[in-house]
């Protein structure tokens, strides 16, 4: 294999991740994919066992050099003292064995250093409590109608899954949009230092992972370090009425723009259309945007300030918007029988008071029923933020709710039900066969609850029953 269709050399790896060579017998001088699963490893590939909390990926060292590795990071925890082990194994298999101090560290460095082979390529994070998924699918739709665009792939957005995802960058490629998570305090830095975007957006600050930080002020200063490796001509976008936007804008280089109804410039109004998504008046261009909800709308202000910025021209940021879809589970519109808004791919106290008051508030003729699951990662604040929602449930005048999960359960036992269909369900077959029995026709269903509730296998129920197809088939 040539070095130009290397990754990176086998040199530039030992030199980025401040490693150690412990033997090189690989037939090739470098890496041409990379894996942190044995499962995913194939000829060519780089394998980083990666540390956790009950797997040790050193475990499966053997099976990555059976599947074809020709290079493999091993943490100095387990070479030291070992070495000659770890040689043996790469002379069998004829492979490269690189010790580090941290797996985790050195994948994140070996990944920076590939991404700076590309200085040309525009460089765009996204990050915020809710709305970054699909912030980041509108700005890689608007770019795509004149550019080539690399994207992370669903919400591989994590520590290690932003390193991996940057390595699907290749020459062709002109812009990059990748969205950044987080699970832990420090990690949106780690992750901002292995892309060092020019463009940064951060679409809002609630309480999503409180329950890991602690407090909103410890999130919205996680969420800024987004902007921590900014230069002088770096630039940050925030919503303008978010209660952080002061300190959002306070960083030592670059500048920070706002957006929203008032400061995106050329923005001219908008005219709703309920479940169907709304109207953008942008630069005398009326756009057809078919994403439901408020909360959706200042994603796509967002997405249009950052792309305006970018050159992006008013025509271009119209097709963009217009040709975007939803992804699995967020805000998804299934029109039939019965309308069906899912929602379920993942919830937090802002998103799920988002979804709950649109569907409460969209022009209806027939009835509307939610079906809610626990939001997880709340810590203590998880009784009062369920109860936030239930609360706000039970004052919606819709017709009936269901809840599922025992976070949320809780919670609605809590409360007053005395004008809505309460049902509280243990199980996921409790659940569909309760729905199996009350929706009807004309009905609009909300579905809505974190990832771990795993909503979306009620749906089928619905579908069975009803005709129901997506909004644009």
């Amino acid at each position: 294999m040539a070095d130009s269709e290397l990754l990176l050399t086998i040199p530039e790896l030992v030199d980025a991740v401040d490693g150690t060579c412990l033997c090189n017998f690989s037939p090739v001088n470098g890496f041409s994919s990379v894996a942190t699963d044995s499962r995913k490893v194939v000829t060519g590939s780089l394998f980083v066992p990666l540390i956790g909390e009950f797997q040790d990926g050193h475990t499966y060292i053997t099976r990555a050099l059976e599947a074809g590795a020709s290079v493999v990071l091993v943490d100095s925890a387990h070479s030291d003292g070992c070495a000659s082990v770890f040689s043996s194994l790469g002379k069998q298999y004829g492979a490269c064995i690189v010790s580090v101090e941290h797996t985790l560290a050195a994948l994140q460095r070996a990944a920076a250093a590939y991404v700076a082979k590309f200085p040309g390529l525009l460089k765009i994070a996204v990050t915020g409590s809710s709305g970054k998924t699909t912030t980041k699918e509108l700005l890689g739709s608007i770019f795509s109608v004149t550019r080539k665009v690399v994207m992370n792939e669903g919400n591989l957005n994590s520590e290690t899954g932003l390193p991996l995802s940057v390595f699907k960058i290749k020459s062709e490629h002109q812009v990059g949009v990748f969205e950044m998570g987080m699970n832990r305090r420090g990690e949106i830095f780690e992750i901002a230092s292995v892309l060092n975007p020019s463009l940064a957006l951060i679409t809002n600050i609630g309480t999503a992972h409180i329950g890991i930080l602690g407090t909103q002020d410890a999130i919205a200063e996680e969420k800024k370090a987004v902007f921590s490796n900014f230069s002088s001509d770096s630039v940050g976008f925030i919503p303008e009425d978010d209660g952080y936007a002061n300190f959002l804008s306070a960083i030592p280089q670059g500048r920070v723009e706002l957006f929203g109804f008032q400061t995106t410039p050329g923005f001219q109004g908008f005219r709703d259309n309920g479940i169907d998504g709304c109207i953008i008046r942008y630069e005398g261009l009326d756009i057809s945007f078919p994403l439901p909800g408020i909360y959706n709308l200042k994603n796509a202000l967002g997405a249009i300030s950052l792309s305006r910025y970018a050159g992006v021209s008013p025509k271009d940021i119209q097709k963009g918007l217009e040709q975007v879809k939803p992804l699995f589970g967020r805000a998804e519109i299934y029109h039939g029988d019965v309308t069906v808004m899912l929602d379920c791919y993942n919830a937090n106290p802002d998103s799920m008071e988002s979804a709950v008051s649109f569907c409460r508030d969209v022009s209806w003729s027939g009835r509307k029923v939610f079906v809610l699951g626990s939001m997880l990662e709340l810590g203590e604040d998880s009784f009062k933020e369920h109860r936030k929602i239930c609360s706000l449930v039970s004052q919606s005048g819709i017709d009936s709710v269901y809840f599922f999960g025992s976070e949320i359960i809780a919670a609605a036992q809590s409360v007053e039900w005395s004008n809505i269909s309460c049902v509280c369900c243990s199980s996921i077959d409790d659940l569909s066969a309760a729905l199996a029995q009350d929706i009807r026709f004309g009905d609009l269903v909300l579905i809505k609850g974190s990832r771990g509730m795993e909503l979306e296998r009620v749906f089928p129920v619905i579908m069975h029953q009803h005709k129901t197809e997506p909004v644009d088939e």
